[in-house]
């Protein structure tokens, strides 16, 4: 073998080395950047408004009209209203791949879709009085996303679908 031939498998051989480096750093940045995304999602839901929201939401009964669920919500409807755009906010983040569906899903599921089910009347009010079809219109294309998934695979609860997870084995 050449000094030539030698030279260009030691090149290549670092070019490859190198090419493999940063596959995997970009594997690491992406898991990174997840768990940072996961952490803020979880640190914007941990707030005594965000839970008072949801409390009176979940409390509102089904078939409510959209001035009915303003009535029944009254000095809560900022509340309310916040938490309408925190789900407007999360399912921009999915839709754009800042926030995986599968960890918004883990995470908020059952809170969006109730939400959107009991709130989807005041939703359609505030569209037509104001004229505006592009309100709450990503907090509708989230439920609608976590109804879809829902429905292709029944959700299981985190206590029966991993009973026998032990540490080191996700």
């Amino acid at each position: 073998m050449t000094l030539s031939e030698v030279v260009n498998l030691v090149t290549a051989a670092t070019l490859l080395a190198g090419l493999l480096f940063g596959v995997v750093q970009l594997r690491q940045f992406r898991k990174v950047r997840e768990r940072e995304a996961a952490l803020e999602l979880l640190r914007s839901f941990q707030s005594p408004q965000t839970a008072r929201a949801l409390r009176r939401v979940f409390e509102l009964p089904s078939g409510l009209s959209g001035e009915e669920i303003e009535d029944a919500l009254a000095d809560d409807m900022d509340l309310v209203y916040s938490l309408m755009t925190t789900w407007e906010s999360v399912g921009i983040l999915v839709f754009r791949g800042e926030a995986s569906i599968d960890m918004v899903e883990d995470f908020f599921s059952g809170p969006v879709l109730v939400s959107w089910r009991r709130l989807e009347p005041l939703v359609h009010r505030t569209r037509e009085t104001s004229g505006r079809d592009t309100i709450s219109e990503w907090f509708q294309w989230l439920a609608d996303r976590m109804a879809e998934r829902e429905a292709a695979v029944p959700p299981r609860p985190a206590h029966i679908e991993h009973r026998d997870w032990r540490p080191g084995k996700n």
